[in-house]
């Protein structure tokens, strides 16, 4: 394995040139490893012709699309660094990104250009990979604009472990985005300590469908393509991912929380909630829903309910969690697929050390820590104390064989009137698995005599139960149907059931709006904003203790 990602990816390049590299559902589109390498090449000699230098940066706004690689490889191989931005994000959003990073040329979409010349940042040139549009550059003609004898081996050779290889911006749960500096060092560091815990075979698949902004997805796509030679499948529509799953049969599988919580959805829709599923109807719905290849799948980026994964593993499908932050270059405590122990976040991977303060704030260390958060001194000196210690921010607990389980975000922790400490994701988790209707269960309870719950529907389930009951698809109209409403009450009394008395939710709300990845209330990878939601539902929230 190369010491810098260009230096794998030549390997990977020149030992596998026949294999196919990246692909959409369907082949409609393939690149072979060659193909892939010599796209490359035309668009780093094409980017050398805008003026793209070593250390300079650009900015990738870009659905899940085998262009993404492309580009993103070819910038790396210059030796500057790409960064993609959430495609959700405002122009007021892109335009913070753009002036931290210092950008002067970004690679978007037809359907992106809007915001990305919206943001007003001067740019030098702006390529747009899916139209000819005035003032913009196409792919195409970027990659017709290179120089024939334009020296790649020569730029590839100049990168450096310790560069760049891209910038990954946190989702601004707690303030503006910060610029998590991650270097070819710390991504080759992360891969190799993920393989001392799992085997990545070349000729591996998986799909890319998550936003290629966050850290999973670049990891367990880009990167292990490049390091390791998997094949990955661009699902463009993350609303298509069942289709595209049993379509390609994946060998690997990683997904958030709630897509995992939709697919047990479905899947109990056939059988039952409660159904007892022999070997044989185990198979065949690992069959049906594309995941009989999967030697290892895992969850990530929140938490999710233990009874999600051992539902999940009754099946046969070797589902376990991680926990890992964009600071650490995506994983750091893994459950190991032949030893999961349900409720944790698993080990330490090899090279990484963990220690608790003494509110029980879990602290980690690692090669592939980054060194900190671009032009932003005050807050990498607030994440990372001098010895290199990153304060995680999360409240965990360690058992005699080194598992990790965390227990909640130290700033998260709900403090009750009476001064009892609670996880509202403890009590988020439990409410999902009995509220399948649900997108997004939010409880409140800070500093109050009981815990309520702010629901918010899932469209695709809204709309198929308007559609059985003849009613709109309007959340508003929803929100106020008795039937929902009750079929709601019966969840929350079902997980109130799995609940301690102090944690049962006494009141609820259905919201009459969808809450959207990216929006005001959800991060790109729908993670709850607790404050937003706080400021922007106070009245509902009142209205529920009155």
């Amino acid at each position: 394995m190369g010491e810098t990602i260009c230096a794998a990816f030549q390997e990977t390049a020149r030992a596998r040139p026949d294999d196919v590299a990246l692909r959409t559902p369907g082949d409609t589109v393939t690149l072979t490893w060659h193909e892939y390498a010599e796209r490359v090449r035309r668009v780093a000699a094409g980017l050398a012709v805008l003026g793209v230098r070593h250390g300079d940066t650009v900015a990738l706004m870009l659905t899940n699309r085998p262009e993404f690689a492309v580009v993103d490889m070819a910038v790396m191989h210059l030796g500057a660094t790409p960064f993609s931005v959430y495609n959700t994000s405002s122009p007021e959003q892109v335009a913070y990104l753009f002036g931290n990073a210092g950008n002067r040329v970004a690679v978007c979409e037809a359907a992106t250009l809007d915001t990305v010349l919206g943001s007003g940042v001067p740019l030098d040139h702006v390529v747009v990979v899916d139209a000819d549009r005035p003032g913009t550059v196409t792919l195409a003609a970027l990659e017709a604009a290179g120089a024939d004898d334009f020296d790649l081996d020569a730029a590839w050779r100049a990168v450096r472990p310790d560069d760049l290889a891209t910038l990954i911006y946190t989702s601004g749960t707690t303030g503006p985005p910060k610029g998590v500096e991650t270097t070819h060092r710390h991504v080759v560091e992360q891969v190799r300590a993920l393989l001392g815990v799992v085997d990545v075979l070349p000729g591996d698949s998986i799909t890319s469908f998550l936003p290629s902004a966050h850290i999973a997805d670049r990891v367990t796509t880009q990167y292990f393509g490049a390091l390791c030679g998997m094949q990955v499948t661009y699902v463009s529509d993350a609303r298509t991912i069942a289709a595209a799953l049993a379509e390609l049969h994946p060998t690997t599988w990683f997904a958030v929380p709630r897509v995992w919580e939709k697919i047990r959805v479905a899947l109990e829709a056939r059988t039952g909630p409660d159904a007892e599923v022999d070997d044989a109807t185990a198979a065949a719905l690992r069959t049906a829903i594309g995941l009989d290849r999967v030697r290892w799948a895992w969850s990530g980026a929140a938490a999710i309910a233990p009874d999600t994964l051992s539902f999940f593993r009754r099946l046969g499908i070797p589902l376990c969690e991680l926990w890992g932050m964009s600071e650490i270059t995506g994983a750091g405590l893994v459950n190991p697929p032949s030893a999961p122990r349900l409720g944790t976040v698993g080990l330490p991977l090899p090279g990484l050390e963990t220690r608790l303060a003494d509110d029980g704030e879990l602290f980690v260390r690692a090669p592939f820590l980054t060194s900190g958060y671009r032009h932003d001194p005050e807050r990498t000196a607030e994440a990372i104390d001098a010895d290199g210690w990153l304060h995680t921010g999360d409240i965990a607990t360690v058992d005699s064989d080194e598992y990790v389980t965390i227990v909640d975000r130290k700033k998260e922790i709900i403090i009750n009137a009476s001064g009892k400490n609670m996880s509202p994701a403890n009590i988020e988790n439990t409410l999902k698995v009995t509220c399948p209707m649900a997108a997004a269960v939010t409880v409140v309870g800070d500093s109050r005599p009981y815990v309520v719950a702010l629901v918010a529907l899932d469209p695709d389930w809204a709309a198929t139960y308007a559609e059985q009951r003849g009613l709109s698809p309007d959340a508003a109209v929803l929100a106020q149907d008795d039937e929902l409403r009750a079929l709601v009450r019966a969840g929350i009394d079902a997980g109130n059931e799995r609940l301690s008395r102090v944690e049962q939710v006494k009141r609820f709300e259905v919201l009459p709006t969808y809450w959207l990845p990216g929006g005001d209330e959800l991060t790109p990878t729908l993670k709850l904003r607790r404050k937003p939601i706080s400021a922007k539902y106070s009245d509902v929230i009142d209205r529920l203790y009155a």
